[in-house]
């Protein structure tokens, strides 16, 4: 059992691993939609505060929602063009009044959602996988360089330096380390990287003069919130393309932690992704999934307990109501952070492989599922403008590559065991009528 010490610091290793990714949400959307420096702090604190609140949900197992698998959740990234749109054509009110019915909407359809879990075989959760770790990777590797492509600096000796000085901190913990320190090989790469980072005067403190030392969520804080039919259309899609990206982190999850993820669990853990994102209409932040950066966590540190989940849950209750805290996790220089995620994303794709293992492959159909879904997942993800001369609706699918290889894995397997199935269909009834005929030449 996990001393309360140990729990405490690989949840903060959790909080750490995924502040940056949840922040950026409410910083690309405030920041398109013109949103004022107080207006900003209240979203990026609120934000944080109910990742707290959205994991506690998972985390908690009733017999309504929460599906019990160390699962962080954060702010779902592929929400941040539709809102955008919604809130620049239809108002912010409109853009709140979608998520909570999208919220809703998913609540209602968990059980409905609950039953695709059959289209999951090892073919179709081994490709998503790797498929989820493969194209973030990019990700990893544009903070690496400094954050940003369109930087004039863009991939600086300094920044490489932080970055695989980082790297090679959280291996050099993970193969040597002994006991509990292997546990947190993260943690401790990115205190390492953001030291050598102060050393050369690469850490802005600004962040955390600036903020406040507390705030109190408040329900439509931006006012009132409107339903407007396109908008709920639009949230109601990608809440559909969140749930099949969590579907994913949830098997992952349960490969990692030996456990059997079975129909009710998706149930409840759909029920429990609904709760939260219709908590954030409520409180004016947005949609929330499964964080797949944290499930390559897990499998690093080799801890499959929830209780450190429960502290990462805590501590971002706590940063999102004293932001001046919170915002010392902003201080973490962008190529620290990316050293980090190269070996996370790297883990979770590697965790796809090994579900693979498991997949016949003398059977030529699942080389060609994965084949065609690891491809057109990573191709999206490298070439996304592919599909710009589509439909917005559509480009909400075919624009998020995991989404792209989960359709294809899915759709492959159904029509390719359908195959299956009537060949061995026809060869028993061919089977059958030998018998037949060798019993009436008798």
């Amino acid at each position: 059992m996990l001393s309360n010490g140990k729990s405490a610091a690989l949840g903060l290793q959790h909080v750490l691993a995924m502040y940056a990714g949840a922040v950026i949400v409410p910083l690309l959307i405030g920041g398109a939609l013109n949103f004022s420096p107080e207006q900003m702090t209240y979203l990026v604190s609120i934000d944080i505060f109910m990742c707290g609140v959205a994991t506690l949900l998972q985390l908690t197992v009733n017999k309504f929602f929460g599906i019990g698998l160390p699962v962080v959740l954060g702010c779902a990234i592929q929400a941040v063009s539709p809102l955008i749109l919604i809130g620049s054509n239809q108002g912010i009110g409109a853009m709140y009044g979608s998520i909570i019915v999208a919220g809703i909407f998913i609540v209602l359809i968990s059980g409905v959602f609950s039953k695709v879990k059959r289209f999951f075989p090892p073919v179709v959760t081994g490709t998503v996988i790797t498929v989820i770790g493969l194209t973030l990777i990019p990700v990893a590797l544009e903070k690496m360089g400094g954050g940003s492509k369109t930087m004039s600096d863009f991939g600086d000796s300094k920044f490489l330096l932080l970055a695989f000085v980082t790297v090679a901190i959280i291996l050099i913990v993970q193969v040597y380390g002994i006991g509990f320190m292997r546990s947190i090989a993260v943690l401790i790469g990115l205190l390492v990287g953001t030291g050598l980072a102060a050393l050369m005067g690469m850490v802005d403190l600004a962040p955390v003069a600036e903020a406040t030392w507390f705030h109190m969520p408040q329900p439509f804080y931006f006012g009132t919130p409107t339903f407007e039919w396109s908008s709920i259309l639009t949230m109601i899609l990608i809440s559909l393309v969140s749930m099949v990206e969590s579907t994913g982190v949830y098997f992952a999850l349960g490969e990692i932690t030996d456990k059997k993820v079975n129909e009710d669990d998706l149930k409840r853990g759909y029920r429990a992704e609904g709760l939260a994102v219709l908590l954030g209409g409520i409180f004016n932040t947005f949609p929330y999934t499964g964080f797949s950066q944290n499930v390559g966590l897990v499998q690093l540190s080799g801890i499959k307990d929830r209780k450190p989940i429960y502290f990462s849950a805590g501590f971002l209750i706590i940063l999102g109501l004293l932001p001046k805290i919170g915002a010392v996790a902003t201080i973490i220089p962008e190529p620290v952070l990316g050293g980090a995620m190269l070996v996370m994303f790297g883990m979770v794709a590697t965790q796809g492989i090994r579900m693979l293992a498991h997949v016949n492959f003398n059977n030529e159909s699942n080389l060609l599922i994965v084949a065609m879904s690891i491809g057109l997942g990573l191709g999206v993800t490298v070439v996304p403008d592919i599909f710009k001369n589509f439909s917005t609706t559509l480009q909400l699918f075919t624009g998020n590559g995991i989404v792209v290889a989960s359709l294809t894995s899915i759709i492959l397997n159904i029509v390719f065991n359908r195959k299956e199935r009537q060949q061995q269909g026809d060869s028993a009834k061919e089977l059958g009528s030998e018998f037949a005929d060798t019993g009436n030449s008798h």
